[in-house]
This record gives structure tokens, sequence and C-alpha cells, in this order.
């Protein structure tokens, strides 16, 4: 332990976590015979305060990850006067009102899943950003798209997987990067992932940029790098279990 962390017991906390979720994240890709400089390790630091996020950033953790704007901004805006270096992934359902907001700071969108949110975000970043804005397609994969994402054959037209694909793909200053999706609670991680992986290899055939697979959080990460994840969300168990909503 050294004199920092001795001094803050946070601090000693996060490191301690981390270097659990990197073992596991390194045995993950032993198994699954990947170098473990593939997989990007996101910290999800949703109702954890900006001095968590300044831990993580001495830890040697850049990628941050935040779901509601109106947490993530704020943060955002902190650790900038701080000159601190984070990339910010923006991980939640987005409305299209906080585009404008959220355009400002990400650089990684990974919650994108309708036709009429690409022209939002499209026409913010046109004016709000200097160079385009990296996204990622969000996957429904079990079709219910009350829990977000766009689906194979949506009976939403805008909720169109192919759909808004094309659209992030004909937009100006979007840039598609990939697919996201979460394990729907029924469904076997690994099958889940697995599923994604097949869908992120059909969109890379008419896009051979989109080469992110956002999957995997604190509980099934292992399943996802299995399955091929480039980025992994993990939140729980890295800054502890988050203190019951009231």
């Amino acid at each position: 332990m050294t004199i920092e962390e001795g001094a803050d017991p946070r601090r000693a906390e996060l490191a301690q976590r981390l270097s659990d979720v990197r073992g596991r994240i390194a045995a993950a890709c032993v198994e699954a015979g990947r170098d473990p400089a593939e997989v990007t390790l996101i910290a999800v630091t949703k109702t954890y305060p900006a001095a968590d996020v300044r831990r993580l950033v001495e830890l040697g953790v850049h990628d941050i990850g935040e779901n509601k704007d109106q947490e993530a901004a704020p943060k955002a805006a902190e650790l900038a006067a701080a000159g601190a270096a984070v990339r910010w992934h923006f991980v939640g359902q987005l409305q299209r009102n906080k585009a404008k907001s959220v355009v400002r700071y990400a650089d990684l969108l990974h919650s994108v899943d309708s036709s009429t949110l690409v022209a939002a975000l499209d026409r913010a970043a046109t004016v709000h950003r200097e160079r385009p804005l990296d996204v990622l397609v969000q996957v429904s994969l079990d079709a219910d798209l009350e829990r977000g994402g766009a689906a194979i054959g949506a009976g939403v037209p805008e909720r169109d997987l192919e759909r808004v694909v094309a659209a992030v793909a004909e937009s100006e200053s979007l840039r598609l990067r990939g697919v996201m999706a979460v394990a729907p609670l029924a469904w076997d991680p690994r099958s889940a992932f697995d599923r994604l992986a097949e869908v992120a290899s059909v969109i890379r055939r008419d896009h051979p940029d989109s080469t992110v697979v956002s999957a995997g959080m604190s509980v099934d990460l292992e399943a996802a790098i299995s399955a091929g994840a480039t980025h992994v969300r993990i939140g729980a168990a890295l800054l502890g279990k988050r203190a019951a909503l009231r």
C-alpha cells in the first residue's frame, strides 16, 4: 500500500477492486485465447462522486462511463477543469432533448437505438463538435424495445436495426464504431453475447470500421470476453454496491 492509499481509504479500496477486476479480465482472456490489451475496461461511475473518478484516473483508468446526462455533464466539466485525462462513455438510454448536452463531452456514445435519435445527435454534433462523434448502435437481443435498443425486423420502423445502422452510416457528424448490448435477464449471458457477436459480424461486413463490441458488466464480463467483447462496462465490482434508490 502506498502512502497515498494509506491516507485515503477509498483510494485503497478502489485500487484493490481494480486489481481484482483486471485479474478477472486477464483470466477470461487467457481462457478465451485473447490478449488482455484487446479489452477496454470502462468504469461506470453513475451515482458516485467526481472524486472517485479522479481516484480512478490516478490509478490508471481513463475510460469512464455514465448513464444520465444530468450527472455526467457536471462531472465531465469538473474533471476537465482539473485537467484529468478522461475518455467519457455515455452508456444509458438517451432522450433526444439531451443530444446537445451529451455531444459536448461524450467520446463514445453506446446507446444509439433509433433513427430519430441519430438525426438529433447528427444535428447537435454538427454545431457543437469539431470532429465526428463515435457511436455504437445498441442492439435489443430479445426485441424488448422498452429496455432500449434497436432490433432486427422491429415493428417500430425507427427502431429497426438495419435502419438505425444505415442512418448513422449516412450521417455527416457521427461515426459508426460498432455495437452494444445488455444480456436479457432470462438469457444465458454467453448465448446472448454470441448472438451479439453474430450481429456485429454482419454489420462489420458493410462497415469495416465498426470494430467495437461493448458487452459485459460486473456479473457477466467473462462470458462477454469469451464471445469477443472489446469493451466491458464495470460498475459494482469496481466501485461497490450502490445504495438502493428511494
